[in-house]
């Protein structure tokens, strides 16, 4: 009954977080994957850093297609403004540290592949669907590689395993009541945490500042989400049969981050100058939405 009710929400919360980072396919990638450090040379190195982003992304014209005063249609907002500041500023932290033993190097890292973040508010036609929605993700990781001497270069062999959590919430107006009665909103929050791993080759001739690595990252099975859909705001006389309403309903799903394949090239062009690309598939279609 909780999904039922919420499934403007629950079915959208992956789905409706793509507004967060539009630039990105999926729209839930922000540091994704990166084991460029276990290139460095030296016996050990020490790299953190934070990327800030301010997407700055915009509503208008929004128009509340279904004004049913239902607990799926959530009242009419239409006399609600028709715009709304939608992305929130994000920060994309990462620490790594490499070391060298011979021919095998390994790093230890972290970072936050995934996440978003809409916050529109209350205050808008659309808030039926969505008042605030975030996710974020933690990413630990251990990659090592063995290189031995191939032609004029080096050849890698790279393998390494990751340990990634999750937790996410998503606010929306499950139904517009007079104030005295409550707020209307329902939340549903939820975590959980899985196992990845990535096994990949590179080459590189040092002398010409050349590389070439394709790595592949496994998919990250969550098959222990679980988390609560919080109705206390809706009062439970509105839907007798409902079971779920007025009160907190503990859920559980299943969901798989996607797995990804990225081949990266590099080549010194001139002195202190480097030319590099990289072209990466992301499995997308295995995260569309998440049932409970």
């Amino acid at each position: 009954m909780a999904s039922r009710m919420f499934s403007k929400g629950v079915a959208s919360l992956i789905i409706l977080s793509s507004a967060a980072t539009p630039s990105f396919a999926g729209g839930l990638e922000r540091g994704g994957y990166n084991i460029d450090q276990l290139f460095d040379t030296g016996p050990f190195s020490f790299n953190s850093g934070v990327t800030y982003v301010m997407p700055q992304r915009k509503l208008k014209n929004v128009k509340d297609e279904d004004t049913s005063m239902t607990i799926n249609g959530g009242g009419d907002l239409s006399g609600r403004p028709n715009y709304a500041d939608e992305t929130e500023n994000y920060a994309v932290p990462y620490a790594g540290f490499r070391g060298n033993v011979g021919d095998i190097d390994c790093l230890v890292d972290y970072s936050e592949p995934f996440g978003a973040h809409t916050n529109p508010g209350v205050n808008w036609a659309g808030a039926n669907d969505n008042i605030e929605t975030k996710v974020t993700s933690h990413n630990y990781a251990g990659t090592c590689s063995y290189k031995f001497d191939v032609g004029q270069g080096q050849f890698r062999l790279i393998g390494g395993a990751f340990y990634q959590e999750i937790d996410a919430f998503k606010e929306r107006q499950v139904i517009t009541i007079p104030p005295v009665l409550g707020t209307g909103i329902g939340r549903l929050d939820l975590t959980g945490e899985g196992w990845g791993w990535r096994a990949g080759v590179a080459y590189e001739i040092p002398e010409y500042a050349l590389r070439a690595s394709l790595v592949y990252n496994s998919r990250v099975k969550y098959d222990n989400l679980d988390g609560t859909v919080d109705l206390t705001q809706v009062p439970a006389f509105l839907d007798p049969t409902n079971p779920a309403l007025g009160k907190r309903t503990d859920v559980f799903g299943s969901a798989d981050a996607p797995d990804s394949l990225e081949l990266k090239l590099q080549s010194g062009i001139a002195p202190d100058w480097l030319a590099f690309g990289s072209v990466k598939w992301t499995n997308w279609s295995v995260l569309q939405s998440i049932a409970f």
